[in-house]
């Protein structure tokens, strides 16, 4: 140890300035976003206490300063001698202490999308030391490079490439970078928007377009912004841009293995940032000398502002005499200010008398214009109401679904007759082929039979008299079975009607069930009802109503709902107007149309959607459209208490003509003696007859509504459903008396078709016995005949049941056919009859359609009249408007000009003219003129000169005084951050001194860092082992070291480099590329020893070689690279 630390001091042999301490916190957290440049010369560090004193002189003055040299290296020697001894303790107490993890600002994992030549690599880098190793080419440099574009470094300063779009991978359109790094501890950078962890992505293109993405660590975005990126890299002190933090390939080789002495002090001042600060320093000296020069200017210009003031005074005092002259123009100004007024007065009352006349044909015009306006509202309500009966009628699609329905099935019956009528004809042809063999058999048996008659005639005659018998047996059991299945038909006819009448007593049943639930739900909604009054007519209409009371209207209150004026006088008829006039009964009407969309807006507020009708309040008479007074209404059906809700309604729904009655049949009868007119009926029918003859019977759109609708009392209502519920339920109670009668009678009808059942199987079995007698018998006689006879009459038999067989299927063919007959003309007789209500319909539809084109014509044409009525008021509407404005200009200069006037003086009296009062202000002024053209200007001049001659010397000296000041303050500040920038310049060389010479140590060798400030070099004298043996005690310069001992020692300058920066992040690419096995594997051990003992630093190491000669810690990760091929997949590595 004894000789390492005199080997440092022989430094000062060399005259060498040793100036060195750990980096200050400013000159860790300065901004490594703009790389610094460090100084070309030693003019800065010569600089101390005296900088601000030598700044003014040249170059060639401080280099020629060798007392002052002397006085720097004796004050660096006397530095070194009071600090050595502390920093030396302070190193040798962290040997063999682990360093600590730190807690933010080191990388936890690293992801790459096409970037460089990867295609998608991934991995997690260990807290304290990373090795990433593998053969040249397969991409270990793209990870360093992939740190410094993610957190925003130049791409430049990588080494390898120019701009973003050449870390593109070769046919790829985008690459894209993502970092995590650790953000815990109390250092944590805003911990509440990121959590532990902060991800950094960035994008970019071939385009040359790029983007970052900022999330947390549970993914949520924060920020796409770059200044945000900077903001995380100065709070954690990383400086991707700093080449003493990340050293690439490059980088590391030049510095490694051909770095001069200068290049390796612009390392040292660049790493430690010492050059970005001396920059900044002599911008403020700079900014310090200019700032002199300017109060040097200015403080000569202050004599100058004093004499201007004292001459401008001077002038000022001789005009006083003119102040008479000038009162006597103020007075004239004053009477010629209101002159100007009573002017403008005349003015404005010819302007009025004028508009006053234009006005008057406006409200003619108005008129005709209302008119023509009332007859477009007239023509709206009628197209209207044309197009609500036009939507009444539907489109009627389910007819021409039916009939298309019908059609298609009577194409299948078609079909299927067809294929009858082919079957029957093959059968028929079939049955001549059998009878023609059935002949031909029968006349081979006759000539046979005459044959043996005359051998077997006494034994055959008793065969047949056994025969003749069982076939009488035979016969009696077929009409006895055929007894039997015809009481069966009629019993089985019988049970049919029991059912079908069960069925029709079932349908009532449970039509009678659904109408006391119904019953059921209506004194509910009476109960509710009850409660509240308006329920029938939307949501909350209580508040509706209470809204229109308070909203102010630009017509009449808005009318509505209608329903609550309306009752029924009859009850029968409720339900049918109800579903026919349910919505105009919901429905509100307004008197403006600026009120209709007022009136929606509070009726969807509370959920409603009723309709809202625009009506003219006119009380017409309606009688010329009734009928007469024998014929039913709905008019007369119903009460209307409000007369404009009876007019509404009549414009709308014609209820004055449109006829009540019982049945279709009815109110056929009825229109036919009015000779036209539309009615309802309560089978829900609605009949038309047309004036120019013809009738059409439409079924009734059934629309479901609310049943308090026309219903005068809720109690009333209420007593009315639960009496008609207590009748459903007798009536119910009937049904299923009747129901269980009809059963009974189905159950007896059942039993005798059980015993008829049994009774025809007795009958069956005798007839199947006979039957058999009968076979044996014929068998016998059948043995008794040859052969050949047997054989004929087998066969015979055979054609005799193959043609029965077919008989029937013909007989079976035409039942079917006769019954795919019936139901296709029932098919055809009903397509014809939805045909003709589809023409029917269609006729109505035309028809409504042409009355609607006529009330379009007819709008049309009042809207060419309402036109040309608003061009006309809309034309001396700006006739009137012109006038109009020319008076409120002419009020409003007149107004302005009374209100200038008073503000410049009082009312005083105008009586002359604004001629007469002008020719007097422009005598006196031109006298005054005069009086001030000898003095060269006005009164108010000389005024505002003076004022304006006392502001400048005021100012002047206020901010000579205050400028002054600063910059002693600047001056002073400036030369204490000198002295401390160099005492910081002092700490960091000594400390790199004395870890430059442990670290040569670990290997047996022994040397210095010279630091030449003035020149602005950095050398390394190293003694090597054999040294000691051949040469003595002699240095040996680096150029003459081996690669492995150059690469060794400038591996020991870097590490005690590395320990005066501050950055968490220590990123090292081929750094034992020139290094024997020995010198590499003592370097290993020394880099992770020194890689252990720091606090809170993540390593990353980047090397070609194997690790298997060195021995690896916990505290070691070791990324393994595959071999070099393009378009790789996920990295594989191994620890």
């Amino acid at each position: 140890m004894a000789k390492r630390r005199a080997n440092v001091d022989s430094d000062e042999e060399n005259g060498a300035s040793v100036n060195g301490s750990p980096a200050s916190k400013r000159a860790r957290t300065v901004d490594s976003d703009d790389e610094p440049a460090p100084p070309t010369n030693g003019r800065r560090a010569s600089k101390g206490k005296g900088k601000a004193r030598h700044k003014k002189q040249d170059d060639s003055e401080d280099s020629a300063s060798e007392d002052e040299a002397e006085d720097i290296q004796e004050a660096d020697r006397i530095f070194e001698e009071e600090h050595e001894e502390s920093i030396r303790a302070a190193l040798e107490s962290r040997r063999g202490v682990h360093g600590g993890i730190a807690d933010s600002g080191i990388i936890e994992s690293i992801e790459m999308h096409h970037f460089m030549c990867h295609k998608y690599l991934t991995f997690s880098f260990g807290p304290q030391i990373n090795f990433i190793i593998g053969h040249n080419g397969s991409g270990k440099s793209a990870v360093l490079s992939a740190i410094t574009v993610a957190l925003g470094g130049k791409a430049n300063s990588t080494g390898r490439g120019n701009g973003l779009k050449s870390f593109i991978r070769e046919g790829q359109p985008a690459s894209e970078v993502t970092i995590s790094l650790k953000n815990q501890g109390e250092e944590a950078y805003k911990p509440k928007e990121y959590g532990k962890s902060i991800i950094i992505t960035r994008r970019f293109t071939k385009e040359g377009n790029s983007s970052w993405k900022i999330r947390s660590k549970d993914g949520k975005l924060v920020s796409t912004k770059k200044d945000e990126l900077a903001a995380i890299c100065d709070h954690m002190n990383i400086q991707v841009d700093n080449p003493m933090n990340v050293l690439t390939q490059d980088a590391a080789r030049q510095f490694l293995s051909a770095s001069a002495p200068t290049e390796k002090y612009k390392f040292f001042l660049r790493g430690t940032q010492l050059s970005q600060l001396s920059e900044e320093y002599d911008t403020c000296l700079a900014n310090i000398t200019t700032t002199t020069k300017v109060l040097t200017q200015k403080k000569e210009a202050i004599p100058d502002l004093k004499a201007a003031f004292r001459e401008a005074s001077t002038r000022f005092e001789e005009a006083a005499r003119a102040r008479e002259q000038k009162k006597k123009v103020d007075e004239l100004k004053k009477e010629l200010a209101w002159a100007h007024v009573a002017a403008k007065e005349q003015e404005l009352q010819v302007a009025v008398e004028k508009a006053a006349r234009e006005g008057q044909r406006v409200p003619k015009i108005k008129g005709n214009l209302e008119k023509v306006e009332a007859d477009i509202a007239a023509n709206d309500e009628e197209v209207m109401q044309l197009e609500h009966d036009l939507e009444a009628l539907g489109d009627r699609q389910d007819l021409q679904d039916k009939k298309n329905a019908i059609s298609a099935e009577i194409k299948v019956h078609k079909a299927t007759i067809a294929n009858y009528n082919n079957q029957t004809k093959t059968a028929a042809g079939e049955v001549k082929i059998n009878n023609k063999q059935i002949e031909e058999y029968q006349a081979a048996i006759d000539k046979e039979t005459k044959r043996l008659e005359r051998d077997t005639e006494s034994k055959r005659q008793e065969t047949q008299h056994k025969l003749a018998s069982v076939r009488a047996e035979m016969n009696e059991a077929e009409e006895e079975l055929k007894a039997i299945q015809s009481r069966k038909s009629d019993v089985e006819e019988e049970m049919r009607r029991h059912k079908e009448a069960g069925s029709v007593v079932e349908a009532k049943q449970r039509e009678l069930q659904a109408q006391i639930m119904n019953c059921d739900s209506a004194v509910q909604t009476c109960t509710r009802a009850d409660q509240d009054r308006y329920a029938a007519y939307g949501k909350n209409i209580q508040k509706v109503l209470e809204q229109i009371d308070r909203t102010q209207w630009y017509g009449e209150k808005p009318l509505g709902p209608f329903g609550i004026h309306v009752k029924v006088r009859d009850n029968q008829w409720a339900e049918l107007l109800r579903s026919q006039l349910g919505s105009l009964l919901t429905s509100f009407a307004v008197t403006e149309t600026k009120d209709l969309n007022v009136l929606r807006k509070i009726l969807a507020e509370y959920g409603n959607k009723n309709t809202v009708f625009v009506h003219r309040p006119d009380l017409f008479d309606y009688s010329r459209g009734e009928p007469p007074a024998d014929v039913l209404t709905v008019l007369r059906a119903l009460d209307i208490t409000n007369p404009y809700v009876l007019r509404i309604m009549i414009n709308k729904s014609s209820i004055e003509s449109r006829v009540l009655a019982p049945r279709r049949a009815d109110a056929a009868r009825i229109l036919n003696n009015m000779r036209s007119g539309t009615a309802w009926t309560l089978d829900n029918f609605t009949v038309t007859r047309y004036p120019e003859g013809g009738e059409s019977s439409l079924p009734l759109n059934s629309r479901s509504v609310h049943p308090m609708l026309l219903v005068g009392s809720a109690s009333d209502e209420l007593q009315r459903w639960k009496d008609q519920k207590v009748s459903k339920e007798r009536e119910l109670q009937a049904a299923n008396a009747s129901l269980r009668g009809k059963q009974a009678e189905y159950n007896v009808a059942r039993q005798k078709l059980e015993a008829l059942n049994h009774d025809e199987k007795v009958v069956d079995d005798k007839h199947h016995k006979a039957k058999g007698k009968l076979r044996t018998l014929q068998n016998e006689m059948n043995e008794e005949m040859p052969a050949e006879l047997g054989a004929i009459q087998h066969a015979l038999e055979q054609s005799q049941k193959e043609k029965d067989v077919i008989i029937m299927q013909i007989e079976e063919l035409t039942k079917q056919k006769t019954k795919v007959d019936d139901l296709q003309k029932d098919l055809v007789a009903e397509r014809e009859r939805y045909q003709a209500e589809i023409n029917e319909f269609a006729h109505l539809q035309e028809a409504s359609k042409v009355k609607i084109e006529n009330a379009v014509a007819k709008r049309t044409q009042n809207q060419v009249s309402i036109n040309h009525w608003k061009k006309k008021l809309e034309e001396e509407q700006a006739k009137v408007k012109t006038a109009e404005d020319a008076v409120a200009a002419l009020e409003v200069e007149y107004q302005n000009w009374t209100k200038q006037a008073e503000e410049y003086c009082a009312r005083v009296p105008a009586n002359r003219t604004v001629d007469v009062v002008k020719r007097a202000l422009d005598s006196t002024q031109a006298a005054l003129k005069e009086r001030e053209r000898r003095h060269g200007a006005s009164v108010e001049d000389m005024t505002i000169e003076v004022n304006k001659a006392k502001d400048k010397l005021d100012k002047a000296e206020t901010e000579l005084k205050q400028m002054t000041s600063l910059n002693k303050a600047l001056k002073a500040s400036l030369i204490v951050r000198l002295s401390r920038w160099q005492e910081f310049r002092r700490h960091i060389a000594l400390r790199c001194k004395l870890v430059f010479g442990y670290h040569l140590s670990q290997r047996g060798y022994y040397g210095k860092v010279l630091f030449d400030h003035e020149k602005g070099t950095l050398q390394l004298k190293v003694q090597t082992d054999d040294q000691v043996a051949t040469q003595g005690g002699r240095d040996k310069d680096p150029l003459s070291l081996s690669g492995g001992e150059k690469s060794f020692s400038t591996i020991c300058l870097l590490l005690s480099l590395w320990e005066s920066i501050g950055c968490p992040l220590r990123c090292l690419d081929e750094f034992d590329v020139f290094m024997d096995a020995v010198n590499r594997r003592i370097s290993m051990k020394m880099m992770i020893d020194t890689a252990n003992q720091s606090d809170k630093k993540q390593y990353v190491l980047i090397t070609p070689q194997d690790m298997n000669n060195v021995v690896i810690g916990p505290t070691v990760r070791v990324h393994r690279m595959t071999d070099p091929e393009r378009g790789q997949g996920v990295l594989g590595f191994g620890n």
